[in-house]
Formats: C-alpha cells, structure tokens, sequence
C-alpha cells in the first residue's frame, strides 16, 4: 500500500494520506472486479508502536483487505509476541485477518515458528501463516511439513520457482530475482496441493532483469500463465 525504499523499482505513490487516490482505486478494483487479499507492508520490529498502523490499518480495511502481512524482526522473543498480539487486536478492530510471513532473514524464519506464534494467539480463520514457497525452500522446510499444520492455521500461499541451491544474496532472490513456475527445481504443483482446500494462493515473481525488456503487462501475464502452467 505504499512504496519501499527496498523495492526501487515500485513506482510512487500516496494512498495512505490521499483518500481520493483510496477512493479512486477501490472503485477501478471494483468496475473490474478485483478483489484484495493480501495487504502490505506491516513490519513489527523492537521499537514498533503498534498504534502508528492504524492509517495503514484504515486504508486496507477500506479497500476491502482479506488479510494483512505481517513481518516480525524484534528479537526479544517474550515482547515480540505481546507486540503481535497487540497488533493482532487492533487488526481485529478494524474487521482484518492477520497472516504471518515468515522468512528466513526475519525473527520468524520458518513454517515451524511461524506456527509456534499463530498457535500461541490462538485465532485458527483469523490470524495464521502466508506460505511463500520460496521462503520454505530457503528456511530448509518442506511440503510434509506444511501438509501436517494445524487446520485454520494456513491462510494465504505464494508461488514462485527456484534453483534447488540459494543465490548468495537471499534478500535479493525475494524481492527481486525470482523463476517463473517451472524454470526451477521447486514442487509448484505438490505445494498448491499441499495447501488447505480454498487456501487464497498469489503468484509472487519479481524478475528485475526483465525489466526493461518486458512490458510490466507481459511481466505479470508471464508469471500467472507459468503458474497456471503447472497446476494444469
């Protein structure tokens, strides 16, 4: 919902203060029939004060968010989960579901925590885990594992390929190098099967050295036919 200085490439824009540009998007989404499932970026670190989401929080409600991501990097463990049931409270005042995202350079690196603090709040439907193929693969998990998560805990899913061996730079490969379905090694299909029954799944491959290249419409259509692809 806004842009990030980790993603340069993201064009600039202001939905959080301009509520005409707000107003503007839900209605485009809404003659073209788009739903938002997943609404970013919300990142929990040591000195966050959950209070300041709330604009955040205001916007994703208002364009009818499914859920919102969350990263978590504090390191205490003890407030890191007071935080997130903090912001897991204040998510439910605004009528919001909370998925985790766990990956491997956060302080919920893998499935296995990811589950631990879902578990601890409690909230199967409401506040679970976003299972980012690439981010499983990279935290060394597997598809048994996500098979065997606890019912109501596994709410959104995100495909992407992959070599079998990691690039050096993993915050690269996710936010800016990724295959589309297919060109790697990963189980695509055996994942999507992996998942719950009527799981929401999005299509995330960021492929910065085709841009340029490709249009943003080709880049885009690529990576959802690639996906599709592979569930055929």
């Amino acid at each position: 919902m806004e842009p990030m200085d980790v993603l340069p490439l993201m064009p600039k824009f202001e939905l959080y203060a301009d509520g005409a540009a707000r107003v503007e998007l839900r209605r485009v989404m809404d003659d073209l029939g788009v739903a938002l499932d997943l609404a970013y970026p919300f990142t929990l670190t040591g000195r966050t004060e959950i209070a300041g989401f709330v604009p955040a929080m205001e916007c994703a409600a208002e364009l009818g968010a499914g859920l919102i991501n969350a990263l978590l990097y504090d390191r205490d463990p003890t407030r890191r989960l007071a935080k997130f049931g903090e912001f897991c409270d204040l998510a439910g005042s605004f009528g919001l579901n909370v998925a985790v995202e766990f990956y491997p350079p956060s302080q919920v690196g893998s499935l296995a925590a990811a589950l631990d603090l879902v578990t601890q709040i409690g909230r199967p439907g409401r506040v679970g885990v976003n299972v980012d193929l690439l981010h499983l693969m990279r935290s060394g998990g597997s598809l048994a594992e996500l098979r065997a998560a606890p019912p109501g805990y596994v709410l959104y899913g995100q495909v992407a390929d992959g070599p079998a061996t990691a690039l050096d730079d993993a915050e690269l490969e996710a936010s800016s190098e990724r295959m589309l379905c297919g060109e790697g090694d990963f189980d695509v299909a055996g994942f999507l099967r992996a998942l719950p029954e009527e799981c929401p799944v999005s299509v995330e491959i960021p492929r910065n050295h085709a841009v340029g290249t490709e249009t943003t419409a080709m880049r885009a259509r690529r990576a959802v036919d690639s996906a599709r692809a592979v569930m055929a």
